[in-house]
């Protein structure tokens, strides 16, 4: 999606959504020489600037205080180290004062650079314009090894690929060309070039790199695959379903870098004190060089607090106090396979009182299987599988596959059924081994004269029905007219993640509940084992939303997990919106506010998780940067520092305010 197309993020007006948006294409330009650095740190064009003025800084101090020289030597050397050090730094800061008509922080420090030459300060004037530079690069270097480290994902995408022709015929082309409908070939221990679908083979694949899952999944015909997952085991032929520049890599690259362009409401007030703050320390300066020298105080002294204030109340840390820790936070989560598409969602994340789940495909695996396979006589379930399995093969209904599936997996052969009929609402039948079999539901067997109480040994009784399905379970009897031979139960079974979520959620203090369409008596089985004692089942996508308000009204902010489609009003409604198994599915990404690429539950608990550190990290660079200004402001106006304190506490502070910033991209726990 073009950034002009991007929905606007919730909770914001939509002319700050749109400012969001045009800064971002703004940026573009400035963040190209930064995004397509890829060296030593050393070699970085500001940091090599601001090594080289730290060179000729030593250099002329050396002379200044060991050498004779002329004191124009001296002075010739730190002019150099300014010039040099201040390159980027003070150009930065002049377009800004010239073409935008504002007072940054660059600019701040270049009046405060020329103050102290002025005054024949020029050791100071050179410290600053290093340390200030060094600073910067540090600052421009953090944002460049954090795309970086998104953008390396691609390596994991293999440069050739072997494309499948005619008359199995193979050739080796560049990944870049495979079209969508090529077939290629994908052996053991390769990576898949990019999205398809596999048409031949099974395998088991690794694709921790996109969805974040770090356990290999099984898949065969008909399953999708990601770029740059590697195949283990099986050899696998895969039809592409997506070009190779618009693969699951690179919409994750796409989103994340995007996304990190998308201020939090706390950046917007930082960045809306900054315009008005950064002017009045220019103002505070001039009265301190004007108004004391008009009352009689010596000029030098407050011309040189002048300078001295224009370094030490230039909010540098507090700038960066936020943007660090949620480039960095946005960008570890896209490593983890959880898209967050803006720091004002993981502001919102961080806010999160309590998470609802959707249960089929989120909580759930999104198809049933048998469960339990009981036979008329306690034995011969084989018999009963078979029976079974002999008629649905021929039917399409998911019920029906899970059965054929079964009998597959127990290695159970079906036989050859003749005359097979769909039972509209109640199951099937067909004529298997000379003798008509029905598969369908108890009311079918009722309806032919069947009485499921009079079974020898109860097993397939109305107790035992009632039991199944008191846990969830759909019954599904076999037999004929003659009686009811066995029954299959099956379910749409909880993922083996979710009890792991659910108690993550609890112990983080989170409320869990379960928000579904299916009927109360399956949500409530599957909830209790889920341990979620909120339920609210029957609900149809509008009955959601109206769950979710409810929700918010009397927990606070609530966070949605779905599958980002059916689920989309509801998404669309909360807080936060999560969308789960989202890998490959743009319409899924668009309907959420944040995309868990895998189908794993416990993704959300992490996306929460990692939002309340980049919080908790925030906060405390407020903090310490509010409390550096209130130090450093009155000393400078009282002639308690020096040039040379003031830009060593200033640029130590912001150099603190970044290192723990990144400590937001660490793994969370």
């Amino acid at each position: 999606m073009k950034k002009e197309e991007r929905e606007e993020p919730r909770g914001l007006e939509p002319e700050e959504a749109e400012e969001d948006v045009e800064k971002l294409d703004d940026d573009d330009d400035d963040d190209d020489e930064v995004e397509s650095f890829d060296g030593p740190w050393y070699r970085f064009p500001p940091m090599r600037n601001a090594l080289i003025s730290g060179a000729l800084l030593l250099v002329g101090w050396l002379v200044e205080r060991f050498t004779d020289a002329p004191g124009y030597v001296p002075i010739g050397v730190f002019v150099l180290a300014i010039a040099v050090g201040a390159y980027h730094w003070a150009k930065e800061g002049l377009e800004e004062f010239v073409e935008e008509r504002e007072v940054g922080i660059e600019a701040l420090m270049a009046f405060a650079t020329v103050g102290a030459a002025i005054l024949g300060e020029w050791f100071e004037a050179a410290f600053l314009a290093f340390l200030f530079a060094a600073a910067e690069a540090t600052e421009e270097y953090t944002y460049a090894r954090t795309r970086t480290a998104i953008r390396s994902l691609l390596d994991l995408a293999p440069e050739t690929a072997t494309r499948l022709l005619g008359g199995g015929r193979e050739e080796t082309v560049p990944a870049r060309e495979l079209e969508v409908g090529d077939l290629f070939l994908v052996r053991p221990g390769e990576r898949v070039p990019t999205d398809g679908e596999i048409v031949r083979g099974a395998s088991s694949l690794d694709e921790s790199a996109v969805t974040g899952e770090s356990v290999p999944v099984e898949k065969g015909e008909g399953g999708k695959v990601f770029a740059g997952t590697i195949n283990a085991t099986g050899s696998l032929e895969v039809r592409a379903t997506t070009p190779f520049e618009s693969n699951s890599l690179q919409k994750i690259i796409h989103l994340v870098e995007e996304a990190q362009g998308v201020k939090s409401r706390a950046q917007r007030w930082i960045d809306r004190f900054g315009n008005r703050y950064s002017p009045s320390v220019l103002v505070g300066a001039l009265a301190l060089l004007v108004v004391p020298p008009l009352l009689g105080g010596p000029f030098d002294t407050w011309a040189y607090r002048a300078v001295v204030l224009l370094v030490a109340a230039a909010p540098c840390a507090l700038v960066m106090s936020t943007p660090v820790a949620i480039a960095a936070a946005i960008g570890r989560a896209g490593r983890e396979g959880v898209l967050i598409k803006g720091g004002i969602h993981l502001e919102n994340l961080a806010k999160v009182e309590v998470v609802a789940f959707d249960k089929t495909g989120t909580l759930t695996r999104g198809r049933p299987v048998v469960t339990d396979v009981v036979s008329r006589d306690g034995g011969g379930r084989g018999a009963v599988l078979r029976a079974a399995a002999s008629v649905e093969r021929l039917s399409e209904h998911p019920l029906a596959r899970a059965i054929v599936d079964r009998a597959r997996e127990e290695g159970v052969e079906t036989a050859e059924a003749r005359g097979f009929e769909a039972l509209a609402g109640a199951g099937a039948r067909a004529e298997v081994d000379g003798r008509t079999v029905h598969v369908g539901s108890p009311a079918l067997f009722r309806d032919l004269g069947v009485s499921l109480g009079a079974s020898p040994n109860g097993a397939l009784g109305d107790e035992e029905v009632r039991r199944l399905q008191a846990e969830g379970k759909t019954v599904v009897l076999v037999g004929g007219e003659g009686g009811a031979e066995g029954l299959l139960a099956l379910r749409d079974e909880p993922r083996e993640e979710a009890r792991r979520a659910v108690d993550e959620l609890h112990r983080m203090g989170h409320g869990v509940v379960m928000l579904t369409g299916d009927n109360e008596r399956t949500a409530k089985a599957i909830a209790g084992e889920l341990g979620i004692e909120d339920v609210r089942a029957d609900l149809k996508p509008e009955d959601k939303v109206e769950a979710v308000k409810e929700l918010e009204r009397e927990y606070g902010p609530a966070a949605m997990v779905g599958d980002g489609i059916n689920d989309s009003p509801a998404l669309a409604t909360a807080t936060v919106g999560m969308a789960m198994g989202t890998a490959g599915t743009d319409a899924a990404i668009e309907a959420a506010d944040v995309a868990l690429m895998g189908d794993e539950p416990g993704k959300a608990a992490y996306a929460l998780k990692l939002a309340r550190r980049s919080r908790g990290i925030s906060v405390q660079n407020i903090v310490f940067s509010i409390l550096i200004l209130a130090v450093l402001i009155p000393g400078a106006v009282l002639g308690l520092i020096g040039i040379a304190f003031a830009v060593f506490a200033h640029e130590a502070s912001e150099l603190l305010a970044v290192a723990n910033g990144l400590r937001a991209a660490r793994r969370v726990a």
